[in-house]
């Protein structure tokens, strides 16, 4: 029983620490607070959770092991492409939306959608899983399937707590937000994701 708590208490820090890092995530997450309220951070973990929840299968069926450097430079290239359209999309539409209306349409608008993307395209997503979460799954399924359960389930609390605090933060301090400022943290937003885009395909 100890043990199981124990993978539950690792899930859990490693998982927090990954969160606290401001990543493509974060500024998805900032963005879809202010268009869909509070409700957004729980929208991005559950695209982010079905994602892992995918992965995990695939560690545990062996399928990971057959993924190399030549794949990983697949992965970042594509990945980073990708966060650059998200975020050149992100700007080109907060130049015409308002604090009521939000963007419209696409993968913008939906904070489930946009989990999925930013983390199926950033590398260091598929790296860490790769590494150390693979292992520390794999750890877990010694002890019992239940402990790998409860690695994952920690992993996931971790995320579902931190980000619905940014989403609830921003979403109270909303309405003071003027259609100028909205957008200019709309814009802010694209800019981080391009950056991040950049950063991954040519890293």
């Amino acid at each position: 029983m100890l043990a199981i708590l124990d993978m539950l208490f690792v899930g859990f820090a490693v998982g927090l620490t990954g969160a606290l890092v401001p990543g493509p995530m974060l500024f998805a997450t900032i963005e879809g607070s202010l268009k869909k309220g509070w409700r957004a951070g729980p929208e991005v973990v559950l695209g982010h959770a079905l994602i892992e929840f995918l992965i995990c299968i695939f560690i545990v069926l062996g399928f990971t092991s057959i993924i190399g450097d030549r794949e990983m430079s697949v992965i970042s290239f594509v990945g980073g492409l990708v966060l650059v359209v998200f975020g050149l999309l992100t700007i080109i539409q907060s130049r015409n939306t308002f604090i009521d209306s939000g963007l419209s349409g696409g993968v913008l608008a939906n904070p489930v959608s946009a989990g999925i993307l930013t983390s199926a395209s950033n590398p260091y997503f598929w790296i860490w899983w790769l590494a150390a979460g693979s292992a520390l799954v794999l750890r877990g399924m010694e002890i019992g399937i239940f402990a790998a359960v409860m690695f994952v389930v920690g992993h996931w609390m971790a995320d579902l707590g931190w980000f619905t605090f940014v989403s609830t933060s921003l979403s109270k301090t909303r309405s003071f937000f003027s259609g100028t400022v909205y957008r200019s943290v709309l814009a802010c937003c694209g800019v981080f994701l391009m950056g991040f885009g950049i950063w991954f395909a040519l890293g």
